[in-house]
């Protein structure tokens, strides 16, 4: 795992972080919930397609 993703992740929930604040203040609280689940699955997917390389590496190595 590279630290550039560890850096795209947090920017990622600080733009969510941001988004969900100024759309709460705006009245917006519904809005609000599905910016922050839209991120929260952009970050699920990005991890999952980083585990799915952890078994690939760990297949390979013992031979599986």
């Amino acid at each position: 795992m590279d630290i550039d993703f560890v850096f795209k992740i947090a920017a990622i929930g600080i733009i969510v972080a941001v988004l969900n604040q100024l759309l709460i203040r705006s009245g917006r609280e519904e809005q609000a919930m599905m910016t922050t689940l839209a991120g929260l699955i952009v970050v699920l997917m990005m991890i999952i397609n980083q585990i799915s390389v952890l078994f690939d590496t760990i297949k390979s190595i013992f031979n599986l």
